[in-house]
């Protein structure tokens, strides 16, 4: 064999490796699917101090990811925050996560909105990334072990009938 032909053996190896390490790496970041574990995090509330996903083990969470600049979003918060009131004593909770990393546009949202659910502040988009959002708003649901039962991309007037379903459903298991 040649020396060029060993090159060309060698160098289409090599792109063989990094082919097979992108499409892996791809692989990894899919979207969350139902049935698996959700990803822990903690982040920065609106008011302060730091909450962790890992602190609602035991109770069925809608993790809602949403901006200020998204219509939807805004639209289906007050909704959110009722459904937060209507099951708060049931063991369910609302998660908003504020994707844009910045406290005023979110706190100018949350106080127009008046919602009493928990509004973290996702800085440096990592629970974004790590949640592989496609649309906004984005929700997803997880059953007392923390395992995601459901996720619904973007929002219009009546998802929130399903959402009722699934929480009522999964507060009953």
């Amino acid at each position: 064999m040649t020396a060029i032909a060993r090159g060309y053996k060698q160098a289409a190896g090599v792109l063989a490796v990094c082919v097979s390490l992108f499409l892996a790496g791809f692989a990894q970041a899919s979207s969350v699917k139902g049935g698996e574990e959700a990803p822990d995090f903690t982040l920065k509330t609106l008011q302060g101090p730091n909450l962790r996903l890992e602190e609602y083990r035991g109770q069925v969470v809608l993790i809602n990811f949403w901006a200020s600049w998204c219509g939807p979003c805004r639209q289906e918060m007050p909704i959110l925050d009722r459904l937060h009131q209507r099951y708060e004593d049931t063991g369910f909770a609302v998660l908003g996560v504020n994707v844009e990393g910045e406290v005023a546009p979110a706190k100018k949202i949350v106080d127009k909105t008046n919602v009493t659910f928990p509004v973290l502040i996702d800085e440096g988009q990592k629970v974004s990334e790590l949640y592989d959002l496609e649309a906004m708003p984005s929700t997803v649901v997880l059953d007392r072990d923390g395992v995601v039962r459901y996720v619904h991309r973007g929002y219009k007037p009546g998802d929130e009938a399903k959402y009722v379903e699934v929480v009522k459903k999964l507060i009953r298991e």
